[in-house]
């Protein structure tokens, strides 16, 4: 099987936005170039991208087919194949990641949440139940659910972490700013929100000291 990069695969999200867009517009084909002077990539790296990925080939002077684009994304993400998911902390983040209309069309279900503050727990506005963190091993088995989205403050995220590995997590979606110690056949994304802001600050800092040179 092919690996992919990290960055490789935070693009291909963002190429099937767009060959939607074009679809919704009436376009039937893309071609390299213009795909990658409206995402800002450079033409071999969109190439690449989509053979990687593409079941078809493109065609000289017509690019490629946006609907066969668009199912092969669709394949390789996941999509089409619901993964079932619960979320531990429902705070003001993580009640709106179970709000989140558009993880069904990305192939995520949040079955319920998680948390330890009996305020929070009871039956959501979108119908969706918010248990104890005590049933987390009971109910994952039960619901069969893969992936645990951690949405806690960092001082418990190992602990979750933990409990969720040991109910047979197999994925954790991490928001928590901290390193997980987990089994190395977990998978773990982390999503570092003040990273993400010390890098955007970093480069606005940059470009305003360029433009008052």
């Amino acid at each position: 099987m092919e690996a992919f990069s990290k960055n490789q695969l935070e693009r291909y999200p963002l190429y099937l936005k767009y060959f939607k867009e074009l679809k919704a517009a009436g376009e039937d084909n893309v071609s390299s170039p213009k795909i990658a002077q409206k995402l800002g990539y450079s033409e071999e790296q969109v190439r690449k991208d989509l053979q990687a990925i593409s079941t078809e080939p493109g065609l000289p002077k017509k690019g490629r087919n946006l609907q066969n684009l668009i199912d092969d994304l669709e394949t390789f993400l996941g999509y089409k194949d619901v993964t079932s998911a619960v979320i531990v902390g429902v705070g003001h983040l993580g009640a709106a990641l179970m709000n989140f209309p558009a993880f069904k069309e990305m192939g995520l279900k949040i079955l319920c949440g998680f948390d330890s503050d009996p305020a929070k727990q009871g039956k959501l506005p979108n119908g969706k139940e918010v248990f104890p963190i005590e049933k987390l091993p009971n109910l994952l088995t039960r619901l069969n659910a893969h992936i645990v989205i951690i949405t806690v403050p960092s001082s418990a995220a190992q602990a979750v972490a933990d409990k969720a590995i040991a109910s047979g997590a197999k994925a954790l979606w991490n928001f928590a700013p901290i390193h997980l110690e987990t089994p190395s056949d977990i998978v773990i994304e982390n999503v570092n929100l003040a990273s993400s802001l010390a890098v955007l600050s970093h480069r606005l800092n940059q470009q305003i000291a360029e433009e008052e040179k």
